[in-house]
């Protein structure tokens, strides 16, 4: 029997909420810090990659962000999120600014699928891709990579603003020095200064192209490639690793925005979809639940304005946090990278950018 009206979230139990203690604030440059955690009882299980989303509440009302854990569950005894401060960003500057050691902060727990299983019999060449704050989930890579697998090797391309603004630059030469041979780190500055020697300017597919090259040409490791940063070089990258015939189960992308989200939802709200208003069924922790979604609003957002607890996170379409299983029914979704192939031909949507297509539209929270 369908619950027609509202359900009060207290009732619903599918979210729940991590408490952590800050233990320690870093300051990695002017604009970034590290805020590493208290291990929890029992200690906090990760891996490798996968983000934290971080529930805050800004004058009475709950907000959610996502931020990688910059650390490795097999190196680092604290798990800890990097930082960057954005103009304008109501969580980054709250962080920036605001959070001490002893602050608890309540977050969902760890998942994603930015990562990688590791195996010390494996001899593989880890071809890491970072632009600025996409280095977070790469460093917790690097570490498990350089720790667990003795044979294997990594590169890293890093691309920054200028020398002060690399973030774990001392890190990164720690472990370059204790790991000769094994990790090669590629700086590439988009305003250096005079003083520079490494690559600069801004990132190309020409650049790129030779690093790939080399890589592909070691026949005896098995290459991986993991990419994160802003569009231009997640997509450079791609397009590079295409044209040298890179099979797509070996490329491994993780992203912090969604431009085709932002824009599809510019257009539901000024009414240029020519979507219609539509009922959808939600089953949700074993109970059935019917909710009215409107042309400009997402399931998402219709579902939590009609006071249903659904799972979510990073609300663009990224991180699979809201991830349900369509049962019956056509749904449009604007943006598909947060989801495998096969998951898609499962069924599965995202129902933070999903919008009903149809009258029959059911789907099931797991």
């Amino acid at each position: 029997m369908f619950n027609l009206f509202k359900k009060k979230k207290e009732e619903v139990k599918i979210n729940s909420y991590l408490p952590l203690k800050v233990r320690e604030v870093v300051k990695e440059t002017a604009d970034t810090v590290t805020l590493y955690f208290e291990q929890p009882e029992p200690f906090l299980e990760y891996k490798p990659g996968q983000f934290l989303t971080l529930i805050l509440d800004f004058e009475g009302k709950e907000h959610r962000r996502s931020y990688s854990l910059c650390t490795s569950p097999f190196v680092d005894p604290y798990p800890g999120i990097a930082v960057k401060r954005v103009a304008g960003g109501l969580f980054s500057n709250f962080l920036n600014e605001k959070i001490f050691p002893g602050k608890t902060i309540n977050m969902l727990a760890p998942m994603g699928n930015f990562t990688s299983d590791f195996h010390s019999k494996n001899r593989r060449h880890f071809f890491l891709v970072a632009g600025g704050s996409g280095i977070t989930p790469i460093m917790g890579i690097l570490k498990s990579v350089l720790v667990n697998e003795p044979k294997s090797k990594v590169t890293l391309l890093y691309c920054s603003r200028n020398e002060e603004q690399i973030i774990f630059n001392k890190q990164l030469e720690t472990l370059s020095a204790a790991n000769p041979g094994r990790l090669e780190v590629i700086h590439n500055l988009s305003q250096p200064s005079v003083t520079w020697t490494g690559l600069s300017g801004r990132l190309t597919k020409e650049t790129i192209q030779p690093l790939v090259e080399k890589a592909q040409k070691e026949i005896d490791f098995e290459t991986k490639f993991f990419i994160c940063g802003p569009d231009g070089i997640m997509d450079s990258t791609v397009e590079v690793l295409g044209q040298f015939g890179v099979a797509k189960a070996n490329i491994y992308r993780e992203s912090f925005y969604s431009a085709a989200a932002d824009k599809a939802h510019d257009a539901a709200v000024s009414g240029d979809t020519g979507i219609l208003t539509r009922e959808v069924t939600i089953e949700l922790e074993g109970e059935e639940y019917l909710i009215t979604v409107s042309p400009d609003k997402t399931i998402l957002e219709s579902g939590l304005a009609q006071d249903l607890n659904m799972p979510y996170s990073c609300q663009s379409g990224l991180c699979t946090a809201c991830r349900g299983k369509l049962i019956s029914g056509e749904v449009k979704m604007d943006e598909e990278d947060g989801l495998t192939e096969n998951e898609i031909a499962a069924g599965y949507i995202l129902c933070c950018v999903a919008r009903p297509m149809s009258s029959d539209v059911r789907l099931r929270i797991e």
